[in-house]
């Protein structure tokens, strides 16, 4: 994969899994050789506290990227995990809305911040729960958009919603942008409920959704307490397995991308 990978991980439902995905996905990919950036976008910063960037580690921040204040090299730090760098995030970016409203072009900030990424890297983004101005500026970055589906009952509603802005989005500033797939996140197998949704969710988005479905998983919610992702946390565990299971058919779909609707 010569070329730059962007990928925003969005979904604007809260609780969904979608930073767990992102944390263990990037652990997962960085641990299978690859170049991995991890973009924190959400103001709540749980992506930088579950890769353990403590607050007095975040000496500039997503925001300051933004801003231009820094460059993505100057911005981005180490991690635990070779191969896996993170921009990290603070509540200060929950005011970004407001104090980026007069800026030209304000929704291309990132996509121009994210242009000076190595060839060959895979850049996630963790989007806020919500389609403001934060989720925009991730979509014209980015070349796909993976979305984590928790297995609810509610799961398919409002999901309509996502991919209309992702229509708009890609009718206007960016044309590349494509869904990279469905992620059913938090499933319980042990429930009716749980398959259901998923056979919804594959009658109605056919080949979109990932063959992989992570599990409900005690360890994939103990990880983050430990500030870390549940592939360091507990390597063997249902949830691990999943993630990285998931990373190989991620990076396959990565390179048929101009496939993907």
């Amino acid at each position: 994969m010569p070329e730059q990978h962007i990928v925003a991980i969005a979904n604007q439902k809260g609780g969904v899994g979608k930073t767990t995905t992102a944390v263990n996905l990037g652990a997962a990919l960085a641990q299978a050789g690859h170049a991995t950036i991890l973009v924190d976008l959400d103001p709540q910063g749980n992506a930088s506290t579950g890769l353990g960037i403590s607050a007095d580690q975040r000496q500039h921040t997503i925001y300051d990227l933004l801003t231009g204040d820094v460059d993505l090299e100057t911005a981005s730090v180490a991690t635990d995990i070779h191969n896996l760098r993170l921009v990290p995030s603070t509540s200060d970016l929950a005011s970004a809305d407001v104090q980026l409203s007069h800026v030209m072009d304000r929704t291309r900030l990132l996509e121009r911040q994210l242009a000076s990424a190595p060839a060959g890297t895979i850049i996630l983004i963790d989007c806020p729960p919500a389609l403001g101005l934060l989720t925009v500026n991730a979509m014209v970055a980015a070349s796909s958009v993976l979305v984590p589906l928790q297995a609810e009952f509610y799961a398919l509603e409002g999901l309509s919603q996502l991919l209309a802005t992702v229509k708009q989005v890609r009718q206007g500033a960016n044309p590349r942008l494509r869904i990279n797939g469905i992620l059913l996140t938090m499933s319980d197998y042990r429930n009716n409920l749980s398959q259901q949704v998923e056979a919804d969710a594959r009658e109605t988005l056919g080949d979109l959704v990932y063959p992989t479905v992570i599990p409900r998983n005690v360890r994939v919610s103990e990880a983050p307490s430990h500030a870390q992702p549940v592939l360091i946390y507990d390597p063997s565990s249902k949830g691990s397995v999943a993630y990285r299971q998931f990373a190989t058919e991620f990076t396959a779909r990565l390179k048929l991308q101009p496939e993907i609707a």
